[in-house]
Order: C-alpha cells, then sequence, then structure tokens
C-alpha cells in the first residue's frame, strides 16, 4: 500500500481553530489531576466521612484514574481535526495506516461528542448553587472552579469541528482532479 500525501488543496486550520483545539486538550487536565489525588488518599475537598463514603480506594481508585486517562485521551483527539493525522492516518496504525481520512468519518462523532459534552458539562455552572454536604467549604469552591473549564470542552469541540468541516468540505477530490481513496 502507498502512503497519501496531504491534500495541497485543503488549506491548514485557522490559528484560532489551533488554538481552540490545543485549549479544548488542556480543559481536563485540572479535573484529571484532582481525580488522581483522590486516587492516591488525599482527600482534595471532601470531608473524612465523605471521602470514605465515595470510595476512592480499591477499585474506586482504578475507576477514577481511568476517568482521567480516557477523558484526556478523548481531549486530545481534537488535536487530530488541526493536526495531519486528522486528514491522513499515521503510517503506524495497523490495516489503516497511511490511509486518508473521510471528513464525515471525523465531524460525526466530534460533533456528537461536542453536543454530548456540552449537555453533560454545562450543569456545572450551578455548580455552587448546589448542597455538597460530604465536602469542605474551601473544598466545594475549588472543586467548582476545578470543574468549571470542562463547560467550555463542548463548545470548543464544537467549534474546532465546524472549522475542520469548512477546510475538508472546500475541495472535494471529486472536483480537483484526485481520485478519491
Amino acid at each position: 500500500m502507498t502512503a497519501v500525501a496531504l491534500d495541497p488543496a485543503v488549506s491548514g486550520p485557522p490559528r484560532w481553530a489551533v488554538r481552540a483545539a490545543h485549549a479544548a486538550a488542556l480543559v481536563t487536565l485540572p479535573t484529571g489531576i484532582w481525580r488522581l489525588l483522590l486516587a492516591t488518599g488525599h482527600t482534595a475537598g471532601y470531608t473524612d466521612a465523605g471521602y470514605g463514603a465515595m470510595g476512592f480506594t480499591g477499585w474506586g481508585a482504578v475507576y477514577v484514574v481511568g476517568l482521567s486517562v480516557a477523558g484526556e485521551a478523548l481531549a486530545l483527539l481534537t488535536l487530530g481535526l488541526v493536526r495531519p493525522w486528522g486528514e491522513v492516518l499515521p503510517r503506524w496504525i495497523p490495516l489503516l495506516g497511511g490511509r486518508r481520512v473521510r471528513p464525515m468519518a471525523a465531524v460525526v462523532p466530534a460533533g456528537l461528542a461536542a453536543l454530548a459534552l456540552t449537555v453533560l458539562w454545562t450543569p456545572f455552572l450551578a455548580w455552587w448553587a448546589l448542597p455538597h454536604p460530604h465536602m469542605t467549604v474551601l473544598g466545594q469552591t475549588l472543586v467548582g472552579f476545578l470543574y468549571l473549564p470542562l463547560v467550555a470542552w463542548g463548545p470548543l469541540l464544537g467549534a474546532v469541528t465546524v472549522s475542520y468541516h469548512r477546510r475538508r468540505r472546500a475541495v472535494r477530490p471529486e472536483l480537483a482532479g484526485v481520485a478519491p481513496s
């Protein structure tokens, strides 16, 4: 199989989209680090009784570490919408490496994820209006600020997805005289 080069007719991403993609990849870090603290035995804003009730030991610790790693890995996928590997898969990927990414194969999942993330995290804007009896007052405030960046994750992903779609749709292979792969 021969490698497929990037399509020179497709323009590069705008600077704002690159910045938004990097921001989307970073918004999960504060909560991820907080969860890692919980997994290592720090109460991290919970009262001792609240920490015990949440079950952050044993399999609970594995769960929160996995949640942190998975969240960051998914957030990093946003970079594919502004990097070359979002247009042509890296050669090291078994069976698919070197093939061109069909735009809708990236746009549809990214668009659905943007919608889901927006629905999931927007309610956290009301964090401070709700009681959190298992947390200290300082802990409740800090955790609210740690989760606040996640509210931007969905809209950032949505904006980068729209940019990717516009760039990739602008030049269709069959119109540019290039045989589709």
